[in-house]
């Protein structure tokens, strides 16, 4: 081979004019972005997630969980936990949709329980400054201003929702715009030059994106709940948590948020042998144009740019605050109950509610260790809970 410093060069720039083998390769990276798309907006029918880099990963990754794992949603990314407001039973949370209820708290919460977060975290600071001056009344209190501070209790109620039943927000309305941009982009090539290969490719990507989001085993596992149980339950991060939010239910409107919490690793919603075979089916015609793209030669920075939007498209998604409607569960704000002091909250909410204080005492403070005050108290909230749980059951019967 003959001594030639250029040689390199035009690799190079062959390689940036026409990187087809590249494309191939991307395709396999970036399931988890594309599994986390599709958890945050299948179950509704038609699922407007859009071809992107990672779909060929994705598709092995769910055969192997639907076949091995029973199951195609994921586990939920944030821990929370469900207390029955009745019995005080805390459940471990299983389910995508109440784990990022929890996650995304801070962006739905409505404005009063954020006034009043504030309101505490300035009257804990004007305390500590005080107790700082009463000690040092010569120099500056060196106080630091805390984030977050005692208990702040939201109280919901649930509107009526049904199974698969969303309000259709901008995440999910997006996936279609963005589709249609893509199909834009790969018509470019074939009006101008003739090649069809990228229309055709991203038309196949579009179609099997949709098709895999659309499955019904989706809505069967994200809703795996009961309805029609009136129950209330409150949702937390578990003792050290600066937020609780009671949800009640009295009529029975909305989902049974208890069964939600476990539904969703119930055998009763294990994946069908026919999804299994959708499943498997949709993961070899991916393999399919994952092959078919790797032989495209020419114009492949199309295919190049309608994959990283897709890949964007896929990360807002899966990342993206929402409300809880867009889940299916819509609530209404009722009233919000905060204390610099864990203990002064549950107090407070036992004089409103004494049975759902209790129930909410062994998360937010184990162990027991009571005042005498603070015991008289509880004493007296336990006794009225059980009046008003001996009334509910002479009046039902």
């Amino acid at each position: 081979m003959p001594f030639d410093p250029s040689l390199p060069s035009g690799e190079f720039f062959q390689q940036w004019i026409n990187p087809s083998d590249v494309f191939s390769v991307l395709l396999i990276l970036g399931g988890d972005v594309v599994g986390r798309a599709l958890a945050q907006v299948a179950g509704t029918g038609l699922t407007p997630v859009t071809f992107s880099f990672g779909w060929v990963a994705y598709a092995v990754s769910a055969v192997v969980s639907a076949v091995g794992e029973n199951r195609l949603m994921p586990l939920p990314d944030c821990e929370c936990k469900v207390i029955n407001g009745k019995s005080g039973y805390v459940r471990d949370n299983t389910s995508w949709i109440l784990g990022r209820i929890m996650r995304d708290y801070e962006y739905w919460m409505n404005d009063k329980i954020r006034k009043r977060v504030n309101e505490m975290i300035e009257e804990k600071y004007q305390e500590e400054c005080q107790k700082a001056r009463d000690k040092e009344p010569e120099s500056e209190p060196g106080v630091t201003r805390r984030s977050q501070i005692g208990l702040c209790v939201a109280f919901y109620s649930a509107k009526t929702a049904e199974k698969g039943a969303i309000y259709l927000d901008k995440v999910y309305l997006s996936g279609f715009f963005v589709a249609v941009f893509q199909l834009g982009i790969a018509a470019i090539p074939c009006g101008l030059w003739g090649d069809w290969s990228i229309l055709l490719v991203t038309i196949s990507g579009i179609l099997l994106a949709f098709a895999s989001g659309s499955l019904p085993q989706w809505r069967k596992e994200k809703w795996a709940c009961r309805t029609g149980n009136p129950k209330t339950v409150i949702l937390t991060r578990g003792n050290g948590a600066c937020h609780a939010i009671v949800i009640s239910d009295p009529d029975g409107r909305g989902l049974d948020l208890e069964t939600l919490a476990a539904g969703q690793i119930n055998v009763d919603v294990s994946t069908t042998l026919s999804s299994r075979i959708v499943v498997g089916l949709l993961a070899v015609l991916w393999v399919a144009l994952l092959v078919s793209a790797s032989g495209i030669k020419n114009n492949i920075w199309f295919l190049f740019g309608i994959g990283g939007i897709g890949i964007l498209q896929n990360i807002l998604v899966a990342g993206w605050c929402r409300k809880p409607e867009a889940y299916g569960l819509p609530l209404h704000y009722e009233r919000v109950i905060g204390m610099p002091k864990v203990m002064k909250a549950l107090v407070k909410v036992g004089e409103e509610d004494p049975g759902l204080a209790c129930s909410m005492r062994e998360t937010f403070f184990p162990g027991g260790m009571l005042r005498d005050d603070e015991k008289k108290i509880w004493a007296r909230y336990e006794q009225k809970a059980k009046e008003a749980d001996g009334h509910e059951k002479s009046t039902s019967t």
